[in-house]
């Protein structure tokens, strides 16, 4: 049993018609807010580019983890831009060739530098020989480089492949697919996911309660049947602005569901707690 002195609020909430209540007594012992448990985030999701969906792994109901393959669109043309940039990175016969011939020459210089030294050979000789070795380095550090650049251009076209697959950004369930397999994706959302884990829990608080409910507060949840049970749950928000009309203002109240036994858009009384 928590102890603690019991704030308990009625709101009557009908949609398109105004609500009416008396005004509350923010020491009543028997006040009972009424609330609604809510997703604690609905997320549409879409693709980064342009394109024609080539699979759907996924349906409304299913359940997703965050960081899985939801869908993927048709990427023929990118994926074998890929592997010609793989394959051009991997290439070493262009650098093993340089290298030899820079070898060979280093060698042919040492060969012409003797010479030299024992005035065998005329100096243009000797500097021709120090030229192509000069040469056939700068020839390898250009082997080189173009690797480099081979290597960049498989990282961009794999990142351009990776961007064909549409990855789920949260933990939950589909609520809702919009589009098929062999339909143009441009600037319109796929699949709608919304996070169970935790819950959200809104209510609106008559005014004359400004100030006795606090963010942090706790409170107990008896959702609607025929769910059942009394859940824990802990203020996160309280608005600062009240709204007129009504004569409320809003809070929200973070739920735990790890089992996922809650589902979201059941209704709900709130009862809090002060410390």
């Amino acid at each position: 049993m928590i102890k603690g002195k019991i704030i308990q609020g009625v709101i009557l909430l009908a949609v398109g018609l105004p609500a009416f209540f008396a005004p509350p007594d923010a020491d009543a012992e028997s006040i009972i807010i009424d609330g609604l448990i809510e997703p604690f985030l609905l997320v549409k999701v879409g693709s980064p580019v342009a394109g024609i969906l080539e699979t759907v792994r996924v349906d409304r109901g299913d359940m997703v983890t965050a960081g899985q393959a939801l869908a993927t669109l048709q990427s023929g043309v990118e994926k074998a831009t890929m592997e010609l940039a793989r394959a051009r990175a991997e290439m070493e016969s262009s650098i093993k060739a340089k290298q030899s011939k820079l070898d060979y020459l280093v060698r042919e210089q040492k060969r012409m530098e003797h010479l030299h030294d024992q005035s065998l050979i005329a100096f243009e000789a000797l500097d021709e020989s120090r030229t192509n070795s000069s040469l056939a380095r700068l020839e390898l550090e250009e082997a080189v480089q173009n690797k480099r650049l081979a290597e960049l251009e498989l990282k961009r076209s794999t990142e351009v492949v990776n961007r064909m697959t549409i990855y789920s950004p949260i933990t939950g369930v589909v609520t809702n697919r919009f589009l098929t397999p062999g339909e143009y994706v441009e600037n319109q959302p796929i699949l709608q996911l919304a996070q169970i884990n935790p819950l959200n829990v809104e209510v609106f608080v008559p005014v004359e309660l400004l100030g006795a409910i606090k963010a942090g507060m706790r409170a107990e949840v008896l959702p609607e049947k025929p769910a059942g049970g009394v859940y824990r749950a802990s203020v996160t928000i309280v608005d600062r602005v009240v709204d007129a009309a009504s004569g409320t203002f809003g809070v929200r109240l973070e739920l735990p569901n790890v089992q996922g036994k809650l589902q979201a858009g059941l209704k709900c009384r709130v009862t809090f707690f002060k410390d």
